[in-house]
């Protein structure tokens, strides 16, 4: 891993990622995440809305999309954008970062649905 300014305990090499206070860890987490995951997955073919997004996602709360959009949101892998509208639309697309986040969690979504039948 290369070393990002700006953040307190960079992460200055690959072995970082598994020391307690690399900032990695929270990436990682996000992206590791169900929700987080399906819902980069969802947005790969372009904006969409809240409810769009909720039919998507099959199983999810609100609660928990608005928790997941959130996330994404802050750690700048997801863009809302409010339209000026009567009533007001909002939707919800990727950055430039969560779309080359997208690229190894296709690769991961992918191998599971290929070897679902080899799981106990």
């Amino acid at each position: 891993m290369t070393k990002t300014a700006g953040h307190a305990g960079d992460c200055v090499d690959a072995a970082s990622v598994y020391a307690a206070a690399c900032p990695c860890r929270d990436m990682l987490d996000l992206l590791a995440n169900k929700w987080s995951a399906l819902a980069l997955g969802a947005l790969e073919s372009g904006p969409r809305r809240f409810g769009e997004l909720r039919a998507r996602l099959q199983g999810i709360s609100p609660k928990m999309l608005t928790q997941t959009l959130r996330r994404l949101e802050e750690h700048g892998l997801v863009l809302r954008e409010v339209h000026a509208e009567v009533p007001p639309r909002v939707e919800y697309s990727l950055t430039a970062l969560g779309t080359e986040a997208c690229v190894p969690l296709a690769h991961l979504r992918s191998w599971v649905e290929q070897n679902i039948d080899r799981f106990p």
